[in-house]
């Protein structure tokens, strides 16, 4: 008996609750230190959470955070330095336009979908936790516009994402390319979930959290996303034709339509091999805990469209555990805050050597002596002891005794040093890199830079992996949404510049006379690239050092002239933007470097509108009359030559002419010497009868 609908999304909805339950018991460990690390840079308080904290309850807890410096420099370097795709051919060749309408259609979506907050909300959780993700999502251009059917890619943040992304546990690649099922938990308020899903809230359960230092907190109930791959093995018969055209048909329609296989057979086709295809499709449902709340079909893409980024990775035990920045250097944190506090608290209590009194000397006196720390008075008052009889007890107008403040340990100085050092150690000392010496060479600031850099590369490198990811789903997304004949897409270049593109525009192939489509991204088979480079902002500097060492030393005008156009566009600094246009369109117009669709029509109207040259037009005027004298003076040769060749016809014609007179009399002379000498034999043969 076939399920109901309600069956199935039931049985969905149970397995997807043991698993996550599996899942989240796994890795609720790890993923809990990547939450207390991240709250431990960035939380007021959050360092001195736990036990420590505990053993310094009603004293001075004080944070001196120099994590938190660190992780923003490293996040600093990054936000300097952005990384993005770059889609290349996977047969290498040549022919690129199609990469580069994928290239500026993926910017132009990170424009318009500000996935800048996505990616920097990604890098600062996982460099701070060790554990960030993103999702990428098709939505409608128009949501208000019924007739309008077209899509583009949304890249979105996901935040805490160390506790609300989770993967199923025998996906073990680091951009999660091997997963079958990705769990991603969003919170809702209560009023929200009853708006949203119109019953009484049930959150999907979340042991991953820790407010110990947050007093108030918003009620929130948690929904699941769960995307999960649907592969499903398909038999592809393939079949040649008389005209060796071949054509693919899948086992299914062929059993749909029995009759097909007839007319392919009549028709002249022939079965020549067959191959089993696996296709793969993302199906996306909402679960709460009590149930299927939404079932949102198949996805664009066969990807799962989440995106994960991990700052340090390894498989230990089979269980997968990351960290960030923080996690090895929370514990040297720890030991400055507390020697720090304990000596500001041996400073406060004893700052004054207190008096020891009796009770009896400072009766009827305890506010006035309780209260003087604060309100300074000029004098304090005492009574003094008397005996038995009433006299005055000797010594009784002073104090017992004083206090005297602890003398401090030389070994709390000796560690308040090591817990310093500790720090500088795990964090990089990023002071030496700040520290411009009088004197030091511009090649030394930079490998000093260098050095402070590869301290951050290992994070940057896992971020392009990142990055990469996010260009492959994106790609596989847009062959299945950006479908549409003639659709005017919004293109970014790679200055930055607006541009517009045309999607399966009808073309036609000069060498075939076929009709093709251009800028067809069903066709577009990719691989992604992306570039990472020194992360430190010296980068460009040291471009322009290299230029101007190579301007000193060329004595050529044009490329001296590239060399600073090149070096001026690569300079930072405020209001340079009009200077690096004016050197890039000369560059343009040397030809150095290649130009947008934009430029190319202005050099062009700018040729056609170019008023001629005074000095050009006279050469080339003299030119053409040079031209047209070499050509008269070549005709009157020939005129020459026809009338030379004319007399010798003529006197040809008149030595034919004379042969032919004399032929003629001689033939006559002949003739009538031929006559007499016949009558002269006639004669003859008379007389002798």
């Amino acid at each position: 008996m076939a399920q109901t609908t309600a069956e199935r999304l039931q049985k969905i909805h149970t397995d997807a609750l043991a698993e996550f339950d599996r899942i989240q018991s796994a890795m609720r460990n790890e993923r809990l230190q990547c939450l207390q690390d991240r709250r431990f840079y960035s939380i007021a308080g959050a360092q001195w959470e736990g036990p420590l904290g505990d053993q310094f309850e009603n004293k001075p807890r004080l944070e001196f955070n120099k994590i938190h410096l660190s992780v923003i420099r490293i996040i600093n370097e990054y936000r300097n330095n952005r990384i993005t795709v770059d889609f290349t051919p996977k047969d290498g060749s040549s022919n690129s336009e199609l990469a580069d309408t994928c290239d500026g259609l993926y910017r132009a979506d990170e424009q318009d979908s500000g996935a800048q907050e996505a990616y920097d909300n990604a890098f600062e959780e996982g460099v701070g936790g060790g554990y960030g993700a993103a999702r990428l999502r098709a939505e409608y251009e128009d949501d208000e516009d019924d007739d309008n059917d077209k899509q583009r890619i949304r890249i979105e943040p996901i935040f805490d994402a160390d506790s609300c992304v989770f993967w199923d546990l025998d996906a073990k690649r680091q951009d999660k390319s091997d997963a079958k099922r990705c769990y991603v938990l969003s919170s809702y308020t209560y009023e929200a979930f009853l708006e949203e899903f119109g019953h009484d809230p049930a959150s999907w359960p979340k042991s991953v959290h820790q407010r110990e230092f947050d007093w108030s907190t918003p009620n929130v109930v948690y929904v699941c996303e769960l995307y999960k791959i649907e592969e499903k093995t398909e038999l592809i018969h393939v079949f040649r034709g008389l005209d060796d055209q071949e054509v693919k048909v899948p086992d299914s329609d062929l059993k749909e339509d029995p009759d097909r296989l007839d007319t392919l057979l009549t028709t002249g086709y022939r079965e020549v091999r067959q191959k089993k295809v696996k296709t793969k499709r993302v199906h996306k449902y909402i679960l709460s805990g009590m149930g299927v709340e939404e079932d949102c079909g198949l996805l664009p893409g066969k990807c799962i469209p989440i995106i994960p980024f991990y700052a340090k990775r390894w498989y230990v035990d089979n269980v997968e555990r990351c960290m960030g920045h923080v996690r090895l250097a929370k514990d040297a944190q720890r030991l400055m805050n507390s020697l720090l506090s304990w000596l500001t608290e041996i400073a406060a209590r004893f700052d004054t050597e207190k008096p020891i009194l009796s009770p009896e000397q400072i009766l009827g006196h305890a506010q006035m002596w309780a209260e003087d720390s604060v309100k300074r008075f000029p004098y304090l008052l005492l009574n003094q002891l008397r005996d038995a009889e009433g006299s005055p007890v000797p010594g009784s107008a002073t104090p017992m005794a004083y206090t005297k403040a602890p003398n401090v340990p030389p070994v709390m100085a000796a560690l308040v040093q090591i817990a310093q050092q500790a720090l500088d150690d795990l964090l990089g000392n990023q002071q030496a890199g700040e520290q411009l010496q009088p004197n030091l060479s511009g090649k030394a600031v930079e490998m000093i830079q260098t050095r402070l850099d590869m301290q951050a590369y290992i994070y940057m490198d896992n971020f392009a992996k990142f990055m990469k990811r996010c260009g492959e789903v994106w790609l596989s997304m847009a062959k299945d949404i950006l479908v549409e004949d003639d659709r005017q897409m919004k293109t970014i270049t790679p200055d930055g510049e607006l541009d517009t593109v045309t999607l399966r525009q009808p073309v036609v192939d000069q060498e075939t006379g076929e009709q093709t489509f251009a800028n067809d991204m069903s066709q577009a088979k990719f691989d992604v690239w992306v570039d990472v480079g020194p992360s430190s902002s010296s980068k460009r500097a040291a471009t322009v050092r290299a230029l101007t060492g190579i301007a000193q030393i060329t004595t050529d005008p044009e490329l001296l002239q590239v060399i600073t156009s090149a070096a001026i566009m690569n300079m930072e600094g405020e209001g340079l933007q009009d200077l690096r246009d004016f050197c890039r369109s000369k560059l343009v117009k040397m030809g150095v470097t290649k130009p947008t669709d934009e430029e190319m029509q202005e050099l062009q109207q700018a040729a056609a509108n170019q008023p001629p040259d005074p000095q050009a037009e006279y050469l080339a005027a003299a030119a053409r009359q040079a031209d047209s004298d070499a050509a008269l003076g070549h005709a009157k040769t020939i005129d020459t030559i026809a009338a030379a060749k004319l007399k010798d016809a003529t006197t040809d014609k008149t030595l034919a002419d004379a042969y032919a007179v004399m032929n003629q009399e001689h033939v006559a002379s002949i003739q009538a010497l031929m006559s007499i000498m016949q009558g002269q034999q006639q004669l003859a043969s008379n007389s002798i009868i």
